[in-house]
């Protein structure tokens, strides 16, 4: 692994690369917004390394990045055009792209602005429209708080999930309200907590927490830009690339209307399910994760290359 700091469009991002650069390329784009690349690249890094080269980031303003500095210009767009700036910058003519979470509605903006970049794009328990996502994730906590014995807050989820709200609102109600399940909150995202992410040995404690100060302030701005509130699900039957979706039995964040969308209007577009994981298949079933993706890449290199 190479770890670096690289200044695109006048701003320092932090970069990982795995393998070598002969091999077909990948990007990662994490979730959040603001999650960072660290736990994908702990578990992914080496496994896809062997035959691609991987490149992983933390976003503009992200953890490791360097920080957005206050009335800094900054918006959705830049997260775009930093993943094309950074092809270039890499001399890589085109890669695939694989986001996560928020990372899948960046990938398909990306997509949609720069198809002859890319090769494919893989989406991994994205979110392509957060009120259906809100929704999903509300779901599931007023089923945790079922489970924990807090009826009083089940039913408050509950009756929220029908409620007239923006994206926005619903964001930042089921945020609030998540909070409210303490150490059980993970359980919303994960189902298989056998193969932890080791934070802690590379970074202190005092370390995560300014870098997740960093990337509070992004997610702060993103909201109050709004652009990453838009319903991105139309934007599907436009791409021609070949793409591939990735949910999980457990994941409340691709909700079944995502999934119907993917499957109806994507053009040249699969969909591979992972049934013992939640929202980060990439580490919960880490082998069979990395050898679907290889398979996908390699079976779209062999038909370009045809």
């Amino acid at each position: 692994m190479k770890a670096t700091i690289m200044t695109i469009r006048g701003k320092g991002l932090h970069v990982e690369t795995y393998g070598s650069i002969e091999n077909p390329a990948l990007l990662y784009l994490h979730g959040g917004p603001g999650e960072s690349c660290y736990d994908f690249s702990f578990h992914q890094g080496d496994r896809l390394g062997k035959d691609l080269f991987v490149v992983a980031i933390d976003q503009r303003g992200v953890c490791r990045s360097e920080a957005i500095e206050e009335g800094e210009p900054f918006g959705f767009q830049d997260l775009v055009e930093d993943c094309e700036s950074l092809r270039r910058e890499l001399g890589i003519d085109r890669w695939s792209v694989l986001g996560h979470s928020f990372g899948g509605f960046l990938a398909l903006a990306y997509g949609s602005q720069y198809p002859d970049s890319i090769d494919s794009l893989i989406f991994e328990c994205p979110t392509f429209d957060f009120t259906l996502t809100s929704k999903g994730l509300l779901k599931k906590t007023a089923g945790l708080f079922g489970k924990y014995n807090q009826p009083e807050l089940q039913d408050k989820a509950m009756s929220l999930v029908d409620k007239e709200l923006s994206p926005k609102e619903f964001t930042e109600i089921y945020m609030s309200l998540s909070d409210e399940l303490k150490e059980h909150r993970m359980e919303i995202y994960t189902h298989n907590f056998d193969n932890p992410t080791d934070y802690y040995s590379t970074y202190t404690d005092e370390e995560w927490d300014t870098f997740y100060d960093r990337s509070d302030y992004h997610y702060q701005l993103l909201r109050e830009e709004g652009i990453i509130f838009s319903n991105l699900l139309e934007k599907i039957k436009a791409i021609k690339l070949p793409m591939l979706l990735l949910t999980g039995e457990y994941d409340p964040v691709t909700c079944d209307e995502h999934i119907q969308t993917f499957q109806l209007d994507a053009v040249n577009g699969e969909r591979v399910h992972f049934k013992q994981s939640g929202h980060t298949p990439h580490y919960e079933e880490a082998n069979h994760f990395s050898e679907v993706v290889m398979r996908f890449i390699n079976t779209n290199n062999l038909i370009k290359q045809r």
